[in-house]
């Protein structure tokens, strides 16, 4: 089956976050984190079935829906994972949330590698608990971890590292030498790891992910792993995501934190998850190959027209993190004076950077791209240029 990703779907007149502000002005939004596809077939024919249904009371995880992610992590990681494992959650944002509380006491600290997605720097001082950042190294054009300055960082109220992987917003999908190098030190010190793979069937290289939690049974069991299928599938406003925690005391609590406070999943959500997880297969791939592409023009507009600007090589996710320090001036003005609507870098604790998503058909990225070069172009004094 042959799946359409350059048909151009006008979101503009409605619900979309994403493509508010170009509703009045002409302007093409790439900054938050869904995609401009239509979701898969099978997701659809699941969620019509599911409304033909007609009655939309409580809903819970049916048995059907939890081997569905059992069957997804094995097929995908190698991951073997049991079905009580599983927490539902309405999103990973309220899962960040509730790792920090159920791991960390208040005033305790919480570690995160910068840049990062913002949730990361915010959800832990919502709940009371501080942030520690250690940058992550950039060497060559490539980002990467830091052990030596993730040990150094831990202090005797450290317990909750949160990490992600693949990473947002640098691209990068972190290898097993890596991952085992962070997990002895979450052994060494007793830290918990919430660790944050929503992208990790959006692989755009050769790589095979890696779940942090799947190294061994005692990082497993130190370890809130979130995922979803809503990056993959493009079904994020339908807010369906989930937990997998082996440890049982630690489920429990975790659990016990969201009772009362995080909703569960709604029925339509539960029924495209399972689609999703069962028929989305080939779509995917399909996708996945149309993403890579996209990298591939972004990436060579950036280093033939507009050296100025430079990217890292993205290995997973459809953001690229771009380096727009040359400007010396106000990026985000910038870029929406050029018609192009990014995200801040500055949020994700890196500033002097931009955030592209390039989830978008392959017409649209092109005159993004178009824009941002004309822009450059009209710089009355351009700085010089430096990198």
């Amino acid at each position: 089956m042959e799946f359409n990703f350059d048909h151009p779907i006008d979101r503009r007149n409605s619900d979309s976050l994403k493509w508010r502000e170009a509703r009045t002005a002409d302007v093409i939004p790439m900054w938050v984190a869904d995609m401009d596809f239509a979701s898969p077939p099978c997701v659809f024919r699941a969620m019509r079935q599911r409304v033909d249904h007609g009655v939309f009371g409580y809903s819970v995880a049916t048995d059907e829906v939890n081997q569905s992610v059992v069957a997804w992590a094995e097929s995908h990681y190698g991951w073997r994972i049991e079905a009580e494992w599983v927490v539902w959650l309405p999103g990973l944002v309220p899962g960040i949330h509730v790792a920090c509380q159920a791991c960390a006491a208040a005033e305790d600290e919480v570690l995160t590698f910068v840049p990062i997605y913002p949730p990361f720097l915010t959800a832990p001082l919502a709940r009371g608990r501080s942030v520690n950042r250690i940058p992550l190294t950039h060497e060559n054009g490539t980002w990467g971890i830091d052990i030596d300055a993730l040990s150094k960082a831990i202090t005797s109220r450290s317990r909750l590292l949160l990490f992600c992987n693949p990473h947002n917003p640098v691209g990068r999908a972190f290898g097993y030498e890596e991952l085992a190098a962070v997990a002895e030190v979450c052994r060494r010190h007793g830290l918990y790891v919430c660790s944050d793979e929503i992208h990790c069937d959006l692989m755009l290289t050769q790589k095979k992910h890696v779940p942090l939690a799947s190294l061994d049974d005692e990082i497993g069991n130190r370890s809130i792993t979130l995922m979803s299928p809503a990056k993959t599938f493009n079904t994020t406003g339908l807010n369906c995501g989930f937990a997998v925690i082996p440890n049982h005391d630690l489920r429990r609590r975790f659990q016990s934190v969201a009772s009362g406070m995080v909703p569960q999943p709604n029925g339509v959500a539960y029924a495209a998850c399972r689609a999703a997880f069962d028929e989305g297969e080939e779509w995917r791939k399909a996708l996945i190959d149309y993403l890579r592409e996209n990298r591939d023009l972004l990436e060579s507009f950036l280093s033939e027209r507009l050296p100025v600007f430079s990217m890292s090589h993205v290995e997973a996710t459809y953001l690229a993190w771009i380096d727009t320090r040359w400007l010396r001036q106000n990026e985000v003005s910038f870029f929406e004076k050029a018609g192009v609507q990014l995200s801040d870098g500055a949020a994700f604790g890196g500033r002097g950077f931009m955030r592209l998503n390039f989830g978008c058909p392959r017409e649209r990225l092109r005159t993004a791209l178009e824009r941002i070069l004309q822009a450059v172009k009209n710089l009355d004094k351009p700085p010089n240029y430096t990198r």
